[in-house]
């Protein structure tokens, strides 16, 4: 009777030492969830370019003409339309739509240009 006693207290011991370990565990490993770690990098947003448009501006020449010019790079590098088409979420399929209807303006300008051309020689 007093060895049974004696190995149930110390098998109610054990259990809860256990017990205790596994919930320290879980505590420990729940809060691993909200601490930082060091090994974590923020990824780069997808709405950056990384477009860089550079123009210089000889001495003394007028703010204006070199503003113009500046705009005029802008538009040349494309950016502002991609900004333009990511301001709104756009799906595969949308986006592949969209193409093809710029490349089909696109042909019809080269096409006018050409009958232009041909007109004035």
């Amino acid at each position: 009777s007093l060895h049974q006693t004696s190995l149930l207290s110390y098998n109610n011991c054990k259990f809860k030492m256990i017990r205790a370990l596994l919930l320290t565990l879980l505590l420990a490993v729940s809060t691993l969830g909200f601490a930082p770690s060091p090994a974590f990098r923020v990824a780069p947003s997808t709405t950056e370019l990384g477009v860089s448009v550079k123009i210089d501006v000889g001495e003394g020449e007028p703010v204006e003409s070199a503003l113009r010019r500046f705009k005029r790079e802008v538009n040349k590098s494309g950016h502002m339309m991609e900004l333009r088409h990511r301001r709104y979420f756009e799906n595969s399929q949308e986006k592949i739509k969209r193409k093809v209807k710029e490349a089909r303006m696109r042909k019809r300008l080269e096409r006018m240009q050409r009958r232009r051309n041909n007109q004035r020689t």
